[in-house]
């Protein structure tokens, strides 16, 4: 048996990288799994399938209210609940590292509606089918980078800053419905979308050496976390942020 055996789950962000490969572990571990993008989901779900898993993919902007209420309205109809949400969709491998006295208000202000108000959005829209399940998971992919502020990326930091508040105020919040709400703040890690952005490059060895486990980090070495937090065994747990990122950070 899997465990998330008759649990559906819902990730943003899933047609490639970090969130497909959260996606097909969720489903080999038994999970229904929406796979939720503005990219095209058919890659991911056909995968799923081929694994024997259950899938469906949904179009989603995750800054409009009308594609969420569509995304929840597929899970319950689809597979009769919503027991899951991986706030994932971000937008960062897009960006080119700049000095903040070069980031443009219209760039500041897209990287921070997608990147915290997407995770607002979503979880509102997420909420009253937990709620109707009897209980859920949030689960927000944070960043390593509030924890040391990195130069060239200050909206991204301080959008991950953010998530990393909702995710506090929503643990808060939803304690006493049975809905836990958690964090995952990732290192740098080597996803499908980061591979060969030479933006980057700058950042990529300094990065291993700082960490007390010196090797890239890959989507993978998520996972473990992911399902703690996905399964029973983190139901005493909100409102917390996990640092997966090799011990760069000691918090």
């Amino acid at each position: 048996m899997g465990r998330l055996d008759g649990k559906t789950a819902v990730i943003t962000g899933a047609a490639r990288g970090i969130g497909a490969v959260m996606a097909k572990r969720m489903a080999q571990e038994g999970a229904k799994v929406v796979v939720a993008d503005v990219l095209d989901t058919d890659r991911t779900v056909e995968e799923i399938k081929s694994q024997g898993g259950s899938a469906i993919g949904v179009k989603v902007d995750v800054t409009s209210d009308d594609d969420l209420a569509a995304m929840v309205e597929t899970a319950e109809k689809e597979f009769g609940s919503l027991d899951i949400l991986v706030n994932n969709a971000s937008i960062f491998a897009a960006l080119e590292p700049k000095p903040f006295m070069q980031i443009d208000n219209d760039e500041f202000d897209r990287v921070m509606t997608v990147n915290a108000r997407g995770v607002h959005q979503a979880t509102k829209a997420a909420v009253p089918a937990m709620l109707r399940a009897g209980g859920g998971k949030i689960i927000n992919i944070a960043s390593g980078t509030f924890y040391y502020g990195p130069p060239g990326l200050s909206h991204y930091t301080a959008s991950k800053g953010a998530v990393i508040a909702l995710t506090r105020c929503h643990g808060r919040e939803l304690g006493d419905k049975n809905i836990q709400v958690n964090a995952i703040a990732p290192g740098l890690t080597e996803s499908e979308a980061l591979q060969g952005h030479s933006g980057f490059d700058p950042a990529r060895a300094p990065t291993v050496q700082s960490r007390s486990i010196k090797r890239e980090m890959l989507p993978e070495d998520l996972l473990g976390t992911l399902l703690y937090l996905a399964t029973s065994d983190s139901d005493f747990v909100t409102g917390q942020t996990l640092n997966v990122d090799g011990g760069k950070v000691n918090l």
